[in-house]
């Protein structure tokens, strides 16, 4: 008999979230316990917060939008056998692409020209600024996850030189750039409802979350479907098994980075043409970092990740509406809850897969050896 045993995939994409979810829960739980309150008051109103009414839904839509885009970046570049820690700075170079595009064109273009170039910039300038680090490992040897570091630096540096010394209105305080024409906005969402006759409230939320959905879809069809997919996938899996396959790996590790940083700068889309209708400094905000606890949450499948994002949002927007309904509880404690999540969907999925394995091998009926390797399927 075989000496691993693969945890199946359905439970390594359901199971085992939800025992790592049920961990951090319980662990918060604790904690706010350990502050004076009740814990089933503040799950409460972080629910109700995060999904009770359509202006707290929205918002959290509009908040998972950005982390679908954040964590099928990670994804991708983890199947093709790298940690993409640039997402900010490519969701950044993203954002800059959009508004750049706009800044020139929306002035004389229609929407239904403008906003495909809008989104085509933001791909572009996300997948050529992690193009170059998948470069420099592939060919030089540069470690990625030093080089991503790095240019999540440059790429906010870059950034703040533009709009400071270019693109911020003359005479203006505001660090930010003049207000895009009219049609570079992505649709509101409560504007597409209202015109099929259906009554939503205004929020952040726009049409940016179909875009999210359908590349969640692509990147399922890419790597399932295909066999340009399969051939990334397996560089990801085994580089010396690919090559003698006669795969080209460095092309694939560049590919992979590519589509991770286009994907990244997908996140420009929903945040400037989105919701700002201008370049702003600050509207990444950090999720590209978050991403990666998407991804790892979601088991890097763009239907975990979809699912993952929905968390995490929910967190961002009932966490706030705690802190404002729960007396004594600061955001503080969202944060702490976040990182719990974060911990558990990473190191504690070492613990919890053997054990998880074990016990579905016990209910088929399967002896395992007692000291065994156990791997995900």
């Amino acid at each position: 008999m075989n000496s691993t045993v693969a945890l199946p995939r359905w439970a390594d994409l359901v199971l085992v979230p939800m025992i790592n979810l049920t961990i951090a829960l319980l662990a918060a739980g604790l904690l706010v316990m350990l502050v004076g309150q009740d814990p089933l008051t503040v799950l409460s109103a972080l629910i109700k917060g995060a999904f009770g009414t359509s202006r707290g839904l929205s918002y959290t839509l509009y908040y998972a939008t950005t982390f679908v885009f954040t964590g099928l970046a990670v994804a991708v570049a983890f199947h093709g056998g790298l940690f993409n820690i640039g997402g900010e700075g490519q969701a950044i170079m993203g954002g800059l692409g959009t508004g750049l595009v706009a800044l020139w064109l929306s002035a004389h273009l229609p929407a239904w020209l403008m906003l495909p170039l809008m989104v085509m910039a933001a791909v572009l300038f996300g997948l050529l600024w992690a193009m170059v680090p998948a470069y420099l490992q592939a060919y030089r040897g540069s470690h990625i996850v030093i080089t991503t570091i790095m240019f999540n630096f440059m790429a906010s540096t870059l950034l703040v030189y533009l709009v400071v010394n270019w693109l911020k209105v003359p005479g203006s305080m505001s660090l930010e750039s003049a207000s895009f024409a009219n049609s570079a906005k992505m649709p509101d969402m409560h504007v597409v409802l209202g015109s099929l006759g259906l009554s939503w409230p205004s929020s952040p939320l726009n049409a940016s979350l179909f875009l999210a959905l359908a590349a969640a879809i692509g990147v399922y069809w890419f790597l399932w479907r295909t066999r340009a997919g399969y051939r990334l996938r397996a560089v990801g899996s085994s580089v010396s098994a690919a090559q003698y396959a006669g795969i080209h790996t460095r092309y694939q590790l560049v590919l992979a980075m590519g589509l991770s940083g286009g994907l990244a700068g997908m996140v420009g889309v929903n945040e400037i043409a989105g919701v700002s209708g201008r370049l702003l400094l600050d509207f990444v905000a950090g999720s590209g970092f978050i991403g990666i606890a998407v991804a790892l949450m979601g088991r890097n499948h763009p239907l975990g990740i979809v699912f993952s994002s929905l968390l995490f949002g929910a967190l961002f927007q009932g966490g706030s509406e705690v802190a404002f309904e729960v007396p004594g509880f600061t955001s503080d404690m969202i944060v702490t809850l976040q990182g719990l999540i974060i911990l558990c969907s990473g190191a504690m999925a070492y613990v919890t897969v053997p054990w998880l394995t074990r016990l579905l091998a016990m209910l088929r009926g399967v002896h395992l050896p007692q000291r065994e390797g156990v791997f995900r399927g």
